[in-house]
């Protein structure tokens, strides 16, 4: 697919700029789109839209605009969101892994919803955010996932019941309970046993006069990348159905999302230039070198975790390469043992193309690793939205 074919918009933007490479165009009809989609497919559910995906400016406001929520993980993303608009009341901080003054911040600037996987850090919250709301996470397995988040958060069922006890007990509202089956989930189904999960969870703190109302089932809804994947809408069906059986009638709790990749990458397009072609030698691979790699906005491709759409200009036969970005860092290679294959004829200075490259990229570029600066972000469209 090329980027006119991905995106007309921004197949005519490139063209009548010609901006210097790296940089990456995001167009916000694209990211409104999304997440009509997404409020479409899951009705049921408020979306808390995850700043980290793409923590542009434009984009932030723009989803204010369209009554979002958003989860915040830094006070620097509580900043962003509150000076585009977002109220302080809409927003989540929702890392588990929070400075005592960062909550006292927080707090100060309105933000009355925490999350704390541990007594310490509930604890930090009780000093810090005194009567504050609080959701625990719950340790989530998160096979079929692109981007495996591992066992860094969580906790198991019975401590989160004895945690969230304990809150109560600090003075602390016991709002809910939360899980992340990993980023990029390719299987619907995964959602399911977290959710059985929590309903036990629930009923266990009813028994001790805990009253949760808040269930968050965290992101993780895919984008399209170079496999397929579902629909969000069998998302939202399986999703669905699951919430029917293990919270049925008057015990459904408020739902919340946190969609980020599925509402902002399919919005963008990475460009890059070929600074460097080395050519095969004594049964050696072909490497074509671009001027961003892993530390300058492709960051997804380390385990080849993510699998971009990538193209070029150029026609002609193909040949298998390696592709490498401009660092002197031997980790900076973006694919080597993905099938990927670009033009024979391929020539120092063409552009090669990234599609989907609008969650994740801008915002995990390094920022001056080897003197090179920060991915640019241009965004388009967005007037009607």
């Amino acid at each position: 697919m090329t980027v006119a074919a991905f995106s007309p918009r921004i197949a005519r933007w490139l063209h009548d700029n010609d901006p210097p490479t790296p940089c990456l165009v995001l167009d916000l009809d694209v990211v409104t789109r999304r997440y009509h989609e997404q409020r479409a497919a899951l009705p049921f559910a408020t979306p808390y839209y995850a700043v980290k995906a793409s923590p542009d400016p434009a984009v932030i406001a723009l989803l204010v605009k369209l009554g979002a929520c958003f989860d915040v993980a830094s006070r620097a993303e509580i900043d962003l969101c509150l000076a585009n608009g977002a109220d302080a009341g809409s927003l989540s901080y929702g890392n588990t892994i929070k400075k005592s003054a960062d909550i006292a911040y927080a707090h100060r600037r309105g933000v009355s919803m925490f999350v704390f996987d541990n007594v310490r850090e509930l604890d930090k919250i009780a000093d810090a955010a005194p009567g504050a709301a609080v959701y625990c996470r719950l340790l989530s397995e998160s096979t079929g996932a692109r981007w495996r988040l591992g066992d860094n958060f969580g906790c198991s069922l019975e401590y989160a019941v004895e945690l969230m006890t304990r809150a109560a007990q600090l003075g602390l509202r016991p709002s809910g309970l939360s899980f992340h089956v990993g980023s990029q989930q390719l299987e619907p189904a995964r959602w399911e046993p977290n959710i059985a999960a929590a309903s036990e969870a629930f009923a266990k703190l009813r028994a001790n006069d805990v009253e949760l109302e808040m269930l968050n089932l965290g992101g993780g809804f895919p984008a399209r990348y170079a496999e397929p994947v579902l629909p969000i809408s069998q998302f939202g069906k399986v999703i669905a159905q699951a919430l029917d059986r293990w919270f049925p009638g008057p015990q459904r709790p408020r739902i919340v999302t946190e969609p980020g990749r599925s509402i902002s990458a399919e919005a963008g397009v990475l460009r890059t230039q070929v600074v460097s072609v080395r050519e095969p030698f004594d049964g050696a691979d072909r490497w074509v070198y671009l001027d961003a790699g892993r530390f300058g906005g492709l960051a997804e491709t380390d385990g080849e975790a993510i699998l971009y759409r990538v193209e070029t200009e150029r026609g002609g036969p193909t040949q298998p390469v390696i592709l490498a970005g401009p660092t002197c860092d031997s980790v900076d290679v973006i694919y080597r043992d993905a099938a990927y294959a670009l033009p024979k004829e391929l020539q120092i200075g063409d552009r090669v193309d990234f599609l989907s490259a609008g969650a994740y990229t801008a915002s995990y570029s390094s920022i001056g690793f080897n003197g090179f600066p920060p991915l640019p972000t241009y965004c388009i469209g967005g007037e009607s939205s």
